[in-house]
């Protein structure tokens, strides 16, 4: 029951981070729809854990150089996630408001997103994969 729990505040948690970026777009003073594109930092952020998780074998070692590059990629694409809206505020293609809204959704959605490989990604008895 604890793991239905935490998926629902996770699903809320990522609602939540999504209504922030939407607001960012939509909104009357804003209406710019060019900081959607972080949706694909959204969704290429946790490939390098998935391949590195599949690629190494031994879980006991405390690091590993697969492992440690997966790391350095998932901190670049992070990075640039919150870089992007910076970069379009800068140039003036979006507002700062705008980019204070993305800006907030991407905090709420990575979070959401770290949340979620720290209470299912363990591999105990309850994990992910029984969804």
């Amino acid at each position: 029951m604890a793991g239905v729990k935490a998926l629902v505040a996770l699903s809320f948690s990522g609602a939540i981070g999504l209504t922030f970026l939407m607001l960012g777009c939509a909104l009357e003073d804003y209406g710019v729809y060019w900081p959607l594109f972080v949706l694909i930092f959204y969704a290429i952020s946790p490939i390098p854990h998935f391949i590195a998780k599949r690629a190494t074998y031994d879980s006991d070692a405390t690091s590993s150089a697969c492992r440690e590059l997966a790391y350095f990629f998932t901190t670049g694409i992070v990075v640039s996630a919150f870089g992007f809206p910076v970069i379009l505020a800068r140039v003036s293609v979006i507002k700062w408001g705008a980019c204070g809204l993305v800006l907030a959704g991407n905090a709420v959605i990575f979070l959401t997103i770290q949340g979620f490989f720290l209470i299912f990604g363990r591999g105990d008895e309850f994990s992910w994969e029984q969804w």
